[in-house]
């Protein structure tokens, strides 16, 4: 069941009008409609994997109790690493078995020994990456004494399945949404208003921005080979678009719709291509993912409390490791690479905590210097991206050797056939700038008009969202990781 599916449009008011209808004097019978609703929206995928979602959450209750319970620290450390490595070996078996098993045979095969190996028709369930990183940051905070066991079964289900962030996150932590889940919730109607807004801003993001640059997108680098230098970079451009508009429009509807429940979300996106540096770049993308890495991975092994070589080093990791999440293939480890390469002048120069306001606060707009740096990172950005998209290592070369010849200063070959798509690039990018300073673009924008200057810009949106979406739903790109 997609965000921006008839279904959902459907499926939401069904589960808002009982919930605040029919159990808003009980907590418990919320949190239990809220499960319920989740193992309905997931089985919708495939309801082979609900299984392994609820094999997860009761591995994860369970292991979290018995720790509490633990009598001595052996015992303690039994039950950790027993829920770590069963969930991450569920999770590299459905994500990374045919990448290893087809890795190891090539590099016995460059010693002269010949292997068949064998692979598995194995499909990835949706989400698996998302819930289970839900499930190993609530059991290694118990096991450091950070949070309490929770002891309550649908409870704990809630906050490991919540629908709206099941299969794309945003990454939650126990510590924050756990909370929320025990406490009663009571109506709130300028909060669900603030929620519509985000779903309407990101339901924009995903039809009419990332869907129509996938077209381009997607006929420039799967035919990268026939066109000139200038047309790759604007396939590229197309592809930054698309991903962020598709991923953070998922997080916008995501948070959206977990406040028409009066339940907040931990924010995922805050304006990325607006960063001046790659150091800010990171503490704006996939905000939940960059911190479970730093919280999780990169202060265990040291930090930044170690020497430059040590911060080097679990820099490295960190990025390494974030590629190698987002899939098993080659691209996805160099991208990660490429971004560790990047950020390191300001690791090394101490200048990544430089930018940690927003560019041009207070302000209509940036200056020079700013415009300039903020242009910078982008193209850097840009450059990285080809290869979290190409299908390969060899296409990614390939793709940006053609990109950088002499054809890179011609006119592109690839154009939309109207202007409508750069216009409305051009009008999303205005009302991301004029809403920077918000926790997404549409939050404040417009609340000091007229009401029907404010009603006719929500409505000219709508119009937009209508006259661009396609008869056949479109997949948001994480669902694959």
């Amino acid at each position: 069941m997609l965000f921006n599916s008839l279904s959902f449009a459907f499926f939401l008011p069904l589960v808002f009008i009982l919930y605040w209808f029919v159990c808003r004097k009980n907590l418990r019978y919320q949190n239990i409609l809220l499960v319920v609703a989740s193992y309905l929206f997931y089985a919708c995928w495939d309801w082979r994997f609900l299984f392994l979602l609820v094999f997860s959450t009761v591995l994860d209750y369970f292991s979290g109790v018995k720790m509490a319970e633990a009598k001595n620290q052996q015992v303690k450390n039994f039950w950790f690493w027993f829920s770590i490595s069963v969930n991450l070996g569920f999770l590299g078996f459905f994500k990374y078995y045919n990448f290893f098993i087809t890795e190891f045979a090539e590099a016995i095969a460059n010693i002269g020994f010949q292997v068949n190996p064998w692979t598995l028709e194995v499909i990835l369930p949706v989400g698996i990456s998302f819930y289970t990183f839900h499930g190993l940051s609530y059991v290694i905070d118990i096991y450091k004494d950070k949070i309490k066991v929770e002891r309550n079964f649908i409870d704990y289900s809630l906050f490991v399945s919540f629908f709206p962030l099941l299969v794309a996150g945003p990454i939650e932590r126990a510590t924050h949404l756990l909370p929320q889940i025990k406490k009663q919730r009571t109506f709130d109607f300028t909060y669900a208003a603030d929620g519509l807004r985000q779903i309407l801003w990101g339901l924009f993001k995903k039809i009419v921005i990332a869907d129509k640059c996938a077209e381009y997108a997607n006929e420039i680098f799967n035919n990268s080979g026939d066109y000139s230098g200038s047309t790759l970079f604007l396939g590229a451009v197309y592809f930054a678009f698309q991903i962020y508009g598709d991923f953070s429009g998922y997080s916008d509807i995501a948070i959206g719709t977990a406040k028409l429940f009066g339940i907040d979300l931990l924010r995922n996106f805050s304006f990325p291509y607006f960063s001046r540096d790659i150091a800010e770049f990171w503490r704006r993308w996939h905000i939940s993912l960059s911190s479970w890495f730093r919280d999780y991975l990169y202060i265990p092994l040291g930090g930044s409390q170690g020497g430059m070589w040590m911060k080097i080093r679990n820099t490295f990791v960190i990025f390494i490791v974030s590629g190698f999440w987002h899939g098993a293939n080659w691209t996805f480890i160099v991208w990660g690479l490429l971004n560790a390469i990047y950020i390191m002048p300001s690791i090394i120069f101490s200048t990544n905590r430089s930018n940690l306001d927003i560019v041009a606060q207070g302000k209509y707009l940036p200056t020079v210097k700013e415009f300039l740096q903020v242009t910078l990172t982008f193209c850097l950005t840009v450059l990285a991206w080809i290869f979290f998209r190409a299908n390969d290592f060899t296409h990614a070369l390939r793709y940006v050797s053609d990109l950088f010849s002499w054809s890179l200063f011609a006119m592109p070959t690839k154009m939309p056939s109207n202007n409508n798509t750069f216009v409305m690039l051009a009008f999303f990018l205005i009302i991301e700038w004029l809403g920077r300073e918000q926790p997404f673009a549409l939050a404040k924008l417009g609340l000091k008009w007229k009401r029907p200057i404010r009603w006719a810009f929500y409505y000219i949106i709508i119009a937009i969202i209508f006259y661009c979406v396609d008869s056949k739903e479109q997949q948001f790109i994480y669902f694959q990781f």
